[in-house]
Parts: C-alpha cells; sequence; structure tokens
C-alpha cells in the first residue's frame, strides 16, 4: 500500500526565495532517492508563512531506506545544510496518510 508523506512548513516570510531554492533542490534528489515526488507548494495568495510539500512512498520501512538514501546523497547532504545555515524553516511537521477516496473517476473537461 503506498503512503503520502504530507510536510507543513512553517517559514520565514522574507525567506520565500530561499524555500523556493530548497524545493527545487529536493526535486531531483527525491525522485534519484526514491520517493515519488508530487511537489513542493511556496506561498503565492493569502499566508506568506506556509508552505508544503507531499509525496508517495511504498511504506514506513521504504520511508526509513529512503531517509537514509537522502541523508547520504551529495544535493541532500548540501540541501539539509542550507536549511540548517539559512535558517528560513521555522517549523516543520510531517505526517502519512493513505488514499481513501480512490479509485476516482476519468477528468472531465466541460
Amino acid at each position: 500500500m503506498t503512503i503520502t508523506c504530507f510536510i507543513r512548513y512553517e517559514i520565514d516570510p522574507f525567506g520565500k526565495a530561499a524555500f523556493e531554492e530548497y524545493a527545487r533542490n529536493w526535486g531531483q534528489a527525491i525522485p534519484r532517492c526514491g520517493a515519488d515526488l508530487i511537489g513542493y507548494f511556496a506561498p503565492h495568495e493569502g499566508s506568506a508563512t506556509t508552505a508544503y510539500a507531499a509525496y508517495n512512498i511504498d511504506s514506513l520501512a521504504a520511508y526509513e531506506a529512503y531517509r537514509a538514501r537522502l541523508a547520504a546523497d551529495p544535493v541532500g547532504k548540501a540541501n539539509y545544510e542550507f536549511a540548517r545555515r539559512e535558517r528560513f524553516i521555522l517549523k516543520e511537521d510531517r505526517m502519512f496518510l493513505k488514499l481513501a477516496s480512490g479509485p476516482h473517476a476519468s477528468l472531465v473537461k466541460l
């Protein structure tokens, strides 16, 4: 059963550009390390301090192996260091969910 990891970030309102760089870096490292990245989402309208990320992974056991690969990945290591050094992430909440609404109907374009 595939699970989806959702991450809610509280970011510094003046750190949006840094968060977007951080997100682009994960866009390369996360798929390479074994997770199906849905995407990173930065503030656009409304809140200037809330951002999200989501990716799919096969199981919690696969997640643990993925996190180890990510920590050893050169881009992953550099990105963790970038976030630590720049301090644009104020808070990070992570949760794992399973799809409850599937299967979905096909999209109808009007």
